[in-house]
């Protein structure tokens, strides 16, 4: 889900030639809010079934993740929703390194996720050709 809202769904709305930017950034808002409320609901989840359960790097890689999504939560969302709303208001906003900072936090958290999968797959497998 994160790797088409994040890097394929966004950016895709923005050269679509019908959709204007106020309509796409509408959409984008929206779209980033629900997702970003499965995503804190999700992190939450993977915290509570890793920690004191599974492996150390499990649950270092499961607090990362929900760090990364509180960051986003609680200050990124906010502020680059503050912009959206000015630019919605027919104003434009200063120069900011937020959208950018917020890719970088995405591209974070999908590595860190395939990691977490990637070890997780190794596991089992391991486990089964041990049975």
């Amino acid at each position: 889900m994160l790797l088409g809202v994040s890097f394929l769904a966004t950016p895709v709305k923005f050269v679509a030639p019908s959709l204007s930017l106020p309509v796409a950034l509408d959409v984008g808002r929206q779209t980033f809010m629900v997702f970003n409320w499965l995503e804190v609901a999700l992190g939450l989840m993977l915290v509570v079934f890793t920690v004191g359960t599974a492996r150390r790097w499990m649950q270092a890689t499961a607090v990362t993740i929900a760090l990364i999504v509180a960051m986003q939560t609680i200050w990124l969302l906010p502020v680059l929703d503050a912009r959206v709303q000015v630019i919605l208001d027919g104003s434009t906003p200063p120069a900011s390194v937020l959208h950018m900072i917020y890719i970088v936090a995405d591209a974070l958290k999908l590595t860190l996720l395939g990691i977490l999968v990637w070890r997780i797959c190794r596991l089992v497998n391991q486990s089964l050709i041990i049975k």
